[in-house]
Formats: structure tokens, sequence, C-alpha cells
């Protein structure tokens, strides 16, 4: 009797486990499809980071101003195909190149079309339209036999907001005033005891170098600094002499006050001379107080400038020339803050990023 009752039961447990097995097996092949469309999204992903990184150090503009959007570009499309395969397409519309709004930098990027371009958005597809949509396995079985996946990536270059040792520091001041009226490409120059602008009209001013480290730095100081950059004890002096608060670096985006010397002293000329043709970044100064060798520059920025020419011939014609430049320099300390692009230096970029 016993025997009776147990088999029917055995029935329907075997009838109830081959009812599951169907949306088990379903699951697991769904899941199967999942983790592949996962896999292309990721490869996907990869191609467009490194193909958008790549594109945004193109942009980076010659001395004058000058940006290569088309080769950005090629630059983009190159990635993308040596990352997915060269016959792998990119559409135009979405190789977006612009200017990135300092507002919108931590939420939804906005590109601007206007200023400096400094930002690359591009998106790999793979759908209807551009190298075909993703095959699907077993989702095939239940109508849906491939889907579309696309990734994208947006890279910026990003503005230096710090000079540490071996920083380019030049120590020639310019005022706010002449810096604002060039524009990138314009060249100005620094006579020994005068400055004059672009129509070679003077501007008053007692003007030579200024101490970007031990007051009174000697010739020698200022000829290895100019050709080396900064060093360690150029910032220990400038800590030691409250002029900043960090002796491992100087912070661009707060004002700092710093002694001048007037004159250019021929000592300075082989190692002027050294630099022509580099980029070197400069002090921004508003407002000088003293006289000689206690001459104070209040400065309150600083600018990329490519060193031109020189030229050292006594009072009346010693002269550097410098044009307004823009350049990209790994070696600097990226901004922490990309919504602000006011305080950093002008013109100096220092590392590509993904930032979305």
């Amino acid at each position: 009797m016993q025997r009776q009752l147990n088999q029917p039961r055995r029935g329907v447990v075997a009838a109830k486990v081959a009812l599951l097995l169907i949306p088990i097996m379903g699951f697991l092949a769904l899941a199967v499809d999942y983790g592949y469309l996962l896999k292309v999204r990721t490869d996907l992903q990869t191609a467009a980071d490194a193909a958008a990184l790549a594109a945004v150090r193109e942009l980076i503009p010659a001395n004058h101003g000058a940006q290569n959007v088309a080769q950005a570009r090629s630059m983009a499309r190159s990635f993308v195909e040596a990352n997915m395969g060269g016959s792998f397409q990119v559409r135009d519309s979405d190789i977006q190149i612009g200017r990135y709004d300092p507002t919108t930098i931590y939420s939804n990027v906005q590109l601007l079309n206007n200023g400096t371009l400094d930002t690359v958005r591009i998106t790999i597809r793979r759908d209807q339209n551009s190298n075909s949509p993703v095959g699907l396995f077993f989702a095939r079985a239940i109508g849906i036999p491939n889907c579309n996946v696309a990734a994208t990536a947006t890279a910026v270059l990003q503005r230096s907001s710090s000079l540490k040792v071996g920083g380019r520091a030049l120590a020639f001041a310019v005022s706010k005033s002449v810096w604002d009226a060039h524009r990138v490409g314009d060249q100005f120059q620094t006579y020994n005891g005068r400055v004059v602008d672009s129509s070679g009209q003077s501007i008053s001013g007692n003007w030579g170098t200024v101490n970007l480290g031990a007051q009174n730095n000697s010739t020698s100081d200022l000829s290895a600094q100019i050709q080396n950059g900064l060093r360690q004890k150029d910032l220990n002096a400038l800590k030691a002499n409250g002029r900043i608060g960090d002796s491992t670096q100087i912070d661009t985006t707060q004002p700092m006050s710093v002694q001048g010397d007037p004159g250019l002293s021929s000592g300075m000329k082989s190692a002027v001379a050294a630099i022509h043709g580099q980029t070197r970044y400069i002090p921004i100064f508003d407002t000088v107080s003293g006289s000689g060798n206690n001459t104070n520059y209040r400065i309150i920025g600083w600018g990329a400038v490519r060193v031109i020419n020189s030229n050292f011939q006594g009072s009346n014609n010693t002269y550097i020339t410098f044009e307004r430049a823009i350049t990209y320099d790994a070696k600097l300390t990226p901004s922490n803050n990309l919504s602000d692009v006011t305080n950093t230096i002008d013109g100096a970029y220092a590392v590509a990023a993904l930032v979305e």
C-alpha cells in the first residue's frame, strides 16, 4: 500500500522539475548573451577612451594659436581602428570637438565652439548604421537576434595650477595690461630698464628681473634658473621669506609678492640665448612698489611664452623678445579644479584626462 502512494508522488516531482528547467535554461541562456554584450561594450569603451585621449592631445595649438582639428579627428579614428580593427567605422557626427563649459565639467559636460578647443567627445557604435548590431546566441529563440551597443568617452586638456622643482619659470615679469593687450602669437619685448608694447612705445616702470628664490639673486643663480627651471633651494627661499606657503610648489592661483632687480645683466646673455625657441612661464603683475633693488612686484598670474630672441649690447640695446604662446607640458601639475580656468597658467596645459 505504501509503495502505491509513493509512485505518483515521484512522478509529480519529476514533472515539476522538468517544467522548472525551461525557465532556468532560459535565464542561463540570457545570462550568456548578457555577459557577451558586457564584453563587447567594455571593448568599445576601451577603444573610445584611448581614442579620446589621443585625439585631444592633437588639439595642442601651435605657438601662434592654430589648431589642427582634422588631425584630431584622424587620430581618433586611428586609435579606434587599432583597437577594433581596420574596418570599424566612426561617423563624423560621433566625433565632437569643442571647448568645455567649466560650469558643467562635473555634471553633463557641454561643449562650446569658441576660444581654444580643449575637449574631444567620441562615441563608437555597433548598430544598424555603424558596424552592424551585436549578434546574440540564445536570445534568438525569443525573437531577439541582435542588440545595439555604444560607448562614449570625453577627454579634456587640463590646465596647470602650480610650478614645482624643474618648472620652467622665467624671472622676467610682465604687467597685466601688457599681457592682456596681446593675443597668442603676438610678440613683445623686455628692454634693459624698460618695456615696449607691440608698436614699440615705451611703457613706464622699473623693469628687470624678479627674484623667484632668494632675495638679491646672483647672475649665476638667474642663469641656472633660466636654463633649468626652479630649484628646490628657490622654493625653500620663497617659503622662508613668506612669499609662498608651501616649499614644494608655487601655487599659481594665489597672488605672491616678489622682490625685483632693475636692468638685465649681460651675465645672463648665454643662458637666455640657450633657450631661444623654447617655452617658459613668466609671472604677471598688477602693481609695483619701491625702486631699485627694493622694488616689489605683486604677482597675480602666470602665462606661457616662447623666447624668440635676445640681444645684450649696453643699456640702450638690450632686450628679450617673447611671443605669447600655448603649450602642452606633461611635467606641469594639473589643476585640481577643472571648473576654474581663470587662475591657472594662461596658455599652459598639463595633461589630458577623461572626464566621462
